[in-house]
């Protein structure tokens, strides 16, 4: 009837006692669980839980856990008493037959029938005798005096002396009387089973995995450090024989597994810096990675500011993990179906809850996971099909044209700002949150991004492909975060797409890949050589959604997992970020209700578009044919001269430009004078060289 007893059906998953014996005093010091670091191998006078910082905490688990027993018990008092009262009749019947057993001494006489010589069956029978003598009185009258209490209770005592009687006797008899296997009273809080390491148990899993020989010299495993407990599990540093690293413990992973009678999700290793024979194990007590996160910490609704990290989940030890999108690219990848797109909308919702960061959010399949952001976005669309905003891949084509004009601007821009302004020539956190200089930190997320690389259109497949490697390449460093989500990382399409979606997916600097489908896909997402490393996300269980690896966004790569924002959720937090950017006045393009189509062309900006990679002068021939081939609606009946007169009234002049096809020299532009036009420009219209509002 204790509380902690297991219950029958539960023992090969609940335990209260080592499973091992402790290991041999020789073995190596042990090392406490009650310890303040790991440097301590002494248990501390006053108790962790005890000290200043802790005791509020202690205090409220040891609070909060006593008040589910109560509530636990109390709800199930009725059917104990119930199970006491069947069971009761059954241990008074086994009290009387074990104090019948022992008034006639009936073991004694047991023994005497069994024994083979007559000599000592005799004897035994007459010890039999002298005790059945001497007890057989005291057994009557404790017999009647039982009964007589019994008779005097039940007329003479009032109600709560009889209720007081049964609420003694009746678990007392009922403890007796019921099975083994017939639990009364069941654990309020169980105890899970956890294997208690050692260095016996240790080495007995590397030799059972064949990484070193017990027998043989030079090839056993030693240990860098003391076996200590770290957070939820048992770590150490494990020196492999010589000719063994890392890679061969990788691959003995499930044998090691076996040999430490743990779970493979249990087991984790990581490379030593110092040498390849070294490596850290972890041990987890129970598989961490099946506990969720719990949901996001963002639905408090609070202000978030892009500058700071990103709370994502946390790691295998139960330790936070954070992430600045700052200066990064970031690449999702991961199966369909297995959180995904809840991660990346993870990274997206705190952007959104930062009033001064500027959105775009786009997705490449449509699916209701991003709707919700047309609440904040300034640029969205989802999908390839038409709808009332326009067509979907004119705005993604348009919106990424306009990103690569103004990371080149902003480049220029900074240079050319005073030291006092801008140190370093970087943006910073004053500069992006004040709106004289119009440059705000962006946040660009495309999901299902390899979409964009297959439209149909083979021309605009390698605009966007260019667009797309320049932006991951070149605008984080101008304050513009690109986040990508994928289920395809190995690519699509042929030839020079083929080759950009694999230089555009290999520029993200962080990367996070949930479970994948092999080794070899989960090195397209966390870079090539990563399982190699012990970084494979293949192995992740099937069972766990929302659990992926970080690689490059810190020296670790831990295995995250990620906290929890569902759809209800993320709209929550979405109404709530809206609220906030209306307050700051940053509601913008089709959040704010503009119409993002073009009803005015936009000479100097569409110029500047058409200009490929490495080229700085184009001949006005050569200009207006790309004019009309990439944006029919506004430059379809012009020509080379009507687009020379356009420029050259902007103050673009004309100058001698070598066809690149007919090697003859024409008259064309330059792109800095372009550029140099279009700053003029908005300086007139802003009066102040505040910024490039004015042009758009």
């Amino acid at each position: 009837m204790s509380d902690t007893e297991p219950e029958k059906g539960a023992r090969d998953t609940h335990y209260e006692v080592d499973l091992d014996t402790e290991p041999d005093p020789d073995a190596g010091k042990p090392v406490y669980a009650d310890v303040v670091t790991h440097d301590h191998d002494t248990r501390p006078i006053i108790p962790a839980s005890l000290r200043r910082g802790n005791r509020k905490a202690a205090a409220r688990r040891f609070l909060g856990r006593l008040a589910h027993r109560l509530g636990y018990h109390s709800l199930r008092t009725p059917w104990y008493a119930a199970l006491a009262l069947w069971w009761a009749p059954a241990g008074l019947w086994k009290v009387l037959a074990y104090a019948a057993r022992w008034a006639f001494d009936s073991d004694t006489m047991a023994r005497a029938k069994v024994t083979p010589d007559p000599d000592m069956a005799l004897k035994f029978m007459a010890v039999a005798d002298k005790h059945r003598r001497n007890r057989l009185p005291w057994f009557g009258v404790g017999l009647l005096a039982a009964v007589a209490a019994a008779a005097a209770l039940m007329v003479l005592a009032p109600w709560w002396g009889k209720v007081l009687a049964a609420a003694v006797l009746l678990p007392v008899l009922a403890k007796v009387g019921h099975p083994p296997d017939k639990r009364i009273v069941h654990a309020a809080v169980v105890t899970p089973r956890f294997r208690k390491l050692n260095p016996d148990i240790v080495l007995r899993a590397y030799y059972a995995a064949k990484l070193g020989d017990p027998d043989k010299k030079g090839q056993q495993v030693t240990f860098g450090s003391v076996m200590r407990r770290e957070g939820d599990g048992s770590a150490v540093l494990v020196d492999l024989p010589y000719g063994k690293g890392f890679g061969h413990v990788l691959k003995a992973k499930e044998d090691l597994a076996s040999g430490l009678d743990v779970a493979v999700s249990q087991v984790f290793l990581t490379r030593d810096p110092s040498s390849n024979r070294r490596h850290k194990l972890w041990v987890a007590d129970r598989d961490p990675l099946s506990i969720p996160a719990g949901r996001t910490p963002l639905l408090k609704l609070q202000p978030t500011d892009i500058w700071q990290p990103a709370p994502l989940g946390l790691d295998e030890r139960g330790k936070p993990v954070t992430l600045l999108m700052m200066w990064v690219s970031i690449l999702v990848g991961a199966q369909p179906r297995q959180g995904k797109s809840f991660t990346a909308r993870l990274l997206a919702l705190y952007a959104a809850l930062d009033p001064y960061v500027k959105m775009c959010v786009f997705d490449g399949k449509g699916s209701p996971d991003w709707r919700k952001f047309k609440l904040v976005a300034d640029r969205c669309s989802f999908g390839f099909a038409m709808s009332r905003d326009g067509d979907p891949l004119e705005i993604f084509v348009q919106t990424l044209r306009e990103l690569k004009d103004e990371v080149q601007w902003r480049y220029q821009r900074l240079s050319e700002l005073p030291v006092d302004v801008c140190p370093e020539g970087k943006l910073t956190r004053e500069l992006a949150r004040d709106p004289r200089f119009g440059m705000p930190v962006r946040f660009v997320l495309i999901d299902e991004c390899q979409e964009y690389f297959d439209t149909g259109d083979k021309e605009l497949d390698k605009e966007i492909a260019k667009l797309l490697v320049f932006l991951v390449k070149v605008a984080p460093a101008a304050g513009v975060i690109v986040v990508d989500a994928t289920q395809k990382p190995s690519g699509v399409g042929t030839g020079d797409v083929a080759n950009s979606f694999i230089s555009y997916r290999d520029q993200h600097q962080v990367r996070i890949a949930l479970r994948t489908g092999s080794g070899q896909v989960s090195d397209l997402v966390l870079g090539q050589g990563s399982a190699t490393e012990g970084y494979d996300s293949s192995a992740l269980l099937p069972t766990y959604k929302g659990v992926g690896l970080l690689r490059g966004a810190s020296d670790d790569t831990p295995t995250v997992r990620f906290h929890l924002a569902d759809a209800e959720d993320a709209e929550k937090i979405l109404i709530a970020a809206r609220r906030l950017r209306e307050q700051a006045g940053t509601l913008s393009g089709m959040a704010a209700g503009e119409d993002v189509t073009r009803d005015v062309r936009d000479v100097l900006y569409d110029v500047q578009q058409v200009f490929y990679g490495g080229e700085d002068k184009l001949t006005w021939r050569l200009l207006a044919d790309r004019l009309r081939q990439q944006l029919p609606e506004g430059y379809a009946q012009e020509t080379q001269e009507s687009i020379s007169a356009l420029l050259r009234e902007l103050g673009v002049p004309s100058e001698n430009v070598r066809d690149s096809e007919t090697g003859d020299t024409l008259k064309g532009c330059k792109l800095a004078a372009i550029r140099q036009a279009a700053e003029r420009r908005e300086l007139e219209s802003s009066g102040s060289g505040s910024g490039r509002a004015a042009s758009r």
